[in-house]
């Protein structure tokens, strides 16, 4: 197996390769400015442990993966392209209005609650840049009104004269009848021919999301657009980049969906969070070959903390009206929470409570933190963590950047003297407030998902999660941690061992058990042609990219509900297709049971009547997965290797330094075992035990970090 895998974060861009039995895991600094830069130099350093040129490589890897969090900056910079927006008239204020609670989307819950000062995000689509066109399509796809072609074509007209550089279609009901929505495509491609027009992109709301939700379906086209001239011309970039490099495959994107498709197949909304998902589905992989149950992922890198969490089994969790930025969008989308601090995140002085805050804002690549001597004059979580002599100077990311300890404590002073402490307190007090805001993070959705964190381990990955976990599984409860294999480019390990997948969904209105008729469901053939409908969508996408139909598999999921409650639960269905009343049966029960292990078996309900509210097909053909080890340690212990030094290091709660020593990479045979507190730094990242936790390495180069008694 020969593959690259990318993930091109705020500040690093990781890279994984795949060797035939060799596995690389190589890091270079974001090139924002051009993205092709930071891959180029991170995929040479691949290049020079395995000794051939990077055509060579390229020429003979079967492929190459990418994730970006470039549509997510996008976003946060409000840097897109001018939109335009046509409705069906009488709906033009959905997008200004957007939903009762819109103001509070994608806020923290402080300040959602927090009424008074409720704002709403500056709009992606302005008043000025929104027409209605006259035409309208029932509930069910009936064609109550004609559309009119000539007032389509004015409201065409007047976008372009106002230099739009993308258009947006949402038409009522178009989920159910498109036909609309693709004439309106047809006259804008009439009016504006590729070759007169250029690039100006038309998204149509049917192609982009396949559920009813006249809001939910602009905001996801809208975003969707918004993103789509970033996307396509970096993405295009990238891809001539490997061209004239020698690699002639297509290049495949990783999707948020958990899976990863060609440029072609993608749309630009499944891009946001990608880096992120592919450390996920890594963990998903992990979990059942290692027959770990219950796991919540931490992906601490320079400007972020991602958190997942894969139950028993390896079954991750997936939002299906996920929150991007700040709008509420309708697409199938693995569920992870992002918090604001990371190794780059800037502390500053908090007047109001008269303490250090850490983040949100954060350093990322350029400049970078203080100690990077790159220009940077704010304090961060690294600059922190380099003051308490937890990092190597001389040896920090493999050598590959030179620490600077004369502008940490330059950047630390203001803190210092607002506050008239020393900078070593000053220190503590970012690194205690950094990890305090990561693991109440991990509580706070382990616990609105119902589950306990002392039933968890902890996967602690990206550049800094190694370093970090164990005060963040203290302040979360805790007691085991897992540092996986590749720990420092995890997500780009888990973007290598991705299946393509393709995921369509139509809504519907099914009464799987009626509650005033005393029916179940009997109309098997509209339910089976629905499926086959979605089922053919997805062979569509693979075999454009070129799979055999023979190769593709297909999973049928329903969205279903109690008639009295409004919580959905996705359920996978154990056959694609319904053949009499058992199989409807065999679907309640196992609603009954999930629900009831999710929500409390005292609010199972199906007496109340039970609704299916969406059909979903997921279409994907199966590749070569990653293989991990048992990550159980080693019952049999080997000697300790001896300290490489000793440093005087502080820790959180304890007054002075305390001697701590020092381990390289012999530290990560499996069956080694040390107390805490110590540093194990092999070179591509840092392994931090405090008091109170100890070390036991394990196969592949993983690492537990187990709090003392466990």
């Amino acid at each position: 197996m020969k593959r690259v895998a990318v993930d091109i974060g705020g500040t690093f861009t990781d890279c994984f390769v795949c060797w035939e039995d060799q596995f690389l895991q190589t890091k270079a600094l974001t090139s924002h400015q051009n993205l092709a830069l930071g891959f180029n130099e991170a995929l040479d350093n691949a290049c020079d442990q395995l000794q051939v040129s990077r055509e060579k490589l390229l020429a003979e890897v079967d492929s190459v993966r990418y994730a970006t969090t470039l549509g997510t900056n996008a976003l946060i910079e409000r840097n897109g392209p001018r939109v335009g927006l046509l409705v069906t008239q009488g709906f033009e204020s959905t997008v200004p209005v957007s939903r009762g609670r819109g103001y509070a989307e994608g806020l923290p819950d402080e300040l959602s609650r927090d009424m008074s000062r409720a704002k709403r995000p500056d709009p992606l689509v302005s008043l000025k840049y929104i027409r209605a066109v006259k035409g309208r399509m029932d509930y069910r796809g009936k064609e109550l009104i004609d559309l009119q072609q000539d007032q389509v074509r004015n409201a065409i007209r007047e976008l372009v004269d106002l230099g739009v550089q993308a258009i947006v279609v949402v038409l009522t009901n178009s989920v159910e009848n498109p036909l609309h929505e693709l004439r309106v495509q047809e006259l804008f491609e009439e009016e504006y021919p590729p070759e007169m027009l250029g690039s100006i992109p038309m998204i149509l709301s049917h192609q982009v999301v396949g559920r009813k939700g006249e809001y939910v379906r602009a905001s996801s086209s809208i975003v969707d657009a918004y993103l789509h001239s970033t996307m396509y011309f970096a993405m295009s970039s990238l891809e001539q980049n490997l061209r004239e490099n020698g690699y002639t495959k297509p290049m495949l994107l990783v999707h948020n969906s958990g899976g990863m498709a060609q440029l072609n197949s993608t749309d630009a909304l499944q891009t946001v969070h990608s880096g992120p998902v592919a450390g996920i589905n890594a963990a998903e992989e992990l979990s059942k070959q290692s027959k770990m149950p219950n796991i919540v992922c931490g992906d601490m890198g320079g400007t972020s903390f991602d958190i997942g969490i894969v139950t028993e089994g390896g079954e991750k969790h997936y939002d299906f009206n996920p929150v991007v930025d700040r709008w509420l969008v309708t697409v199938p989308m693995v569920h992870l929470v992002t918090l604001g601090a990371g190794g780059g995140s800037v502390a500053k002085y908090d007047r109001v409570f008269e303490t250090v805050k850490v983040g949100p804002m954060s350093a990322g690549s350029d400049p970078g933190p203080a100690a990077y001597d790159r220009g940077g004059m704010n304090p961060t979580v690294t600059d922190a963590d380099l003051l308490l002599v937890y990092l190597d100077v001389e040896n920090y990311a493999n050598g590959y950047i030179k620490l600077n300890m004369r502008r940490t404590y330059q950047a630390l002073e203001d803190i210092c003297d607002e506050l008239d402490i020393e900078e070593i307190e000053a220190a503590k007090l970012i690194k205690s407030n950094a990890d305090a805001n990561m693991g109440g993070g991990l509580v706070q959705e382990l616990n609105r998902q119902g589950y306990k964190p002392e039933d968890f381990v902890f996967l602690a990955y990206g550049g800094n999660g190694p370093l970090h976990a164990c005060g963040i599984a203290e302040r979360a409860g805790v007691n085991r941690v897992l540092a996986p294999p590749y720990s420092s480019v995890f997500s780009a390990c888990g973007g290598a061992g991705l299946n393509q997948m393709h995921i369509h969904e139509k809504n519907v209105s099914f009464p799987f058990f009626h509650k005033n008729l005393q029916t179940f469901f009997s109309d098997f053939d509209t339910f089976n042609a629905i499926v086959e409908e979605l089922e053919e969508r997805g062979c569509s996408d693979l075999t454009r990219q070129g799979i055999s139909k023979d190769h593709i598999q297909y999973r049928v999921e329903l969205d279903m509900r109690y008639s009295i409650q409004k919580m959905q639960l996705g359920v996978v269905a154990p056959k694609t297709r319904l053949e009499n009343s058992t199989d409807v049966i065999e679907l309640i029960e196992t609603m009954n049971e999930e629900f009831g292990e999710r929500y409390g078996k005292e609010i199972v309900s199906p007496e109340s009547g039970v609704w299916v509210g969406t059909v979903r097909v997921v279409s994907w053909v199966d590749l070569p997965a990653l293989k991990f080890d048992d990550m159980n340690p080693p019952a049999k212990k080997i000697t300790t290797p001896a300290p490489v030094a000793y440093r005087d290091c502080h820790f959180v709660g304890i007054d002075g330094a305390q001697k701590t020593p020092i381990y390289d990479e012999k530290a990560l045979q499996p069956g080694v075992l040390i107390e805490g507190p110590a540093v194990i730094n092999p070179g591509a990242t840092t392994y931090l035990v405090e008091p109170g936790w100890r070390f036991e390495s394990a196969a592949q180069g993983a690492v537990w970090l187990l709090k003392q008694g466990q």
